[in-house]
């Protein structure tokens, strides 16, 4: 009898802890992240009234010498207000060109042509610059190209002890265990549609992973980096009919929830 009632109480841990793991981020089974990058007025005219429409929240990493920045400083602010996350994304957006396909950094912008000192210090400038406009002292950091070194020198060490989490550039999705917050995979989008878009959210239910979507151009906005209006909206409603699988969150609050839930 004893053996029988262990086995029932082994199968019922088991079949617990199995439903824990498919519901880890915050109770849904993925998290996807909304990110959009270098302060575009695009963001503004063409993003904000679609996710404030679907009651969604999303992290806009801000470079702040931008003129999307610098026109619409108001704007910002009330995004920040409606509980949107206004993201460190340095003030020149500066970045290695040294690197292959990169000859449109001007030298004023190269990165491998700067000191860690100088880069960190434009870092810091751009905390206090959206702490003037959001009046928050946490935020988190995308790095502009995904660069992580000024000239031969590392900058990841100082990036990991200024911000709760970081965006890179590589491609893929993380598990909560696994997801490196010094450096956070993301999917780039470029001229997706909707339907490919909406499979990466299909893939990250079934993996129980940390979906961070990069945006820059929406409907237009950038230079050579863009996605339709159309491809977008598709995206945010098919998440919107999600809600009960996925957690839709800014940035801030995915990196706080996976720091609380690796403290447990």
């Amino acid at each position: 009898m004893m053996k029988v009632i262990l086995v029932f109480t082994l199968s019922l841990l088991t079949a617990f802890c199995s439903q824990a793991a498919e519901h880890n981020w915050h109770g849904k089974k993925a998290a996807v992240v909304l990110t959009y990058d270098d302060a575009l007025s695009v963001h503004l005219d063409n993003v904000l009234p679609v996710l404030d429409a679907y009651g969604m929240r999303g992290t806009f990493y801000l470079t702040i010498s931008s003129e999307g920045f610098k026109q619409r400083i108001q704007d910002w602010r009330l995004a920040a207000f409606e509980g949107h996350e206004l993201g460190n994304h340095t003030l020149f957006h500066p970045c290695d060109g040294s690197q292959p396909g990169r000859d449109w950094v001007t030298a004023e912008k190269d990165l491998s042509l700067w000191s860690k000192a100088r880069f960190l210090g434009n870092v810091e400038i751009t905390n206090v610059t959206l702490e003037a406009v959001d009046g928050k002292r946490r935020r988190t950091f995308a790095y502009t190209c995904g660069d992580t070194k000024a000239g031969e020198d590392s900058f990841l060490d100082e990036i990991t002890e200024m911000f709760p989490a970081a965006r890179g550039v590589n491609w893929g999705t993380e598990s909560l265990a696994e997801a490196n917050l010094s450096e956070l995979k993301t999917i780039s989008v470029m001229d997706n549609t909707a339907d490919e878009l909406i499979a990466q959210v299909d893939q990250a239910i079934a993996q129980h992973h940390l979906l961070v979507f990069l945006f820059h151009g929406v409907g237009g906005g950038h230079d050579s980096i863009n996605v339709s209006q159309a491809a977008h909206d598709g995206l945010i409603q098919y998440l919107a009919q999600q809600r009960h699988e996925v957690w839709i969150a800014p940035m801030i609050e995915v990196a706080d929830y996976i720091r609380a839930v690796r403290a447990q």
